[in-house]
């Protein structure tokens, strides 16, 4: 473990996207590197996620990812926390955690 980051962790992550705006036709599954937390923040593998108002604008061109926030629509997620960053307290390791 380096920083709260578990060494076996997957280079890769399933996001749900879209690369130009419109319906629900144009969100595509692919491939993206998986991030690493900041200071202050947790990596949480994702077992749910939701779709709410903002995502749906969003996907639709009219409204941009607030700032500092990735552009992947669907920032409402539930599951386990994988990996810290520097100052998360260490005992928040392997909670569940939600996020909206």
């Amino acid at each position: 473990m380096t920083h709260g980051v578990s060494e076996s962790r997957p280079e890769l992550m399933t996001a749900v996207g879209f690369a130009a705006p419109g319906g629900p036709e144009v969100l595509q599954p692919r491939q993206v590197p998986v991030p690493g937390p900041g200071w202050g923040q947790v990596l949480i593998r994702v077992a749910y996620a939701g779709v709410n108002r903002p995502d749906v604008v969003q996907r639709q061109g009219n409204y941009p990812p607030p700032p500092g926030h990735s552009p992947i629509p669907g920032l409402e997620v539930a599951g386990e926390i994988v990996a810290l960053g520097e100052g998360v307290v260490p005992r928040w390791w392997g909670s569940r955690s939600a996020r909206c």
